[in-house]
């Protein structure tokens, strides 16, 4: 009868792809709310732009 192995083996995951979340980077660091509200003042200011000629 054969040896049962209790470690299992997974197939390795990832295929050499690099991590980006684990590297520091050196740009801003901006949070999803600064984008929204910029977008949503930068939306406001053009149409302000395109309908006060």
């Amino acid at each position: 009868m054969a040896k049962k192995d209790n470690k299992i083996s997974m197939p390795q995951t990832g295929a050499g792809l690099v991590r980006y979340f684990d590297e520091e980077s050196l740009g801003p660091k901006l949070s999803p709310e600064h984008i929204i509200i910029g977008t949503i003042v930068l939306a406001i200011f053009c149409f302000v732009l395109r309908y006060s000629a």
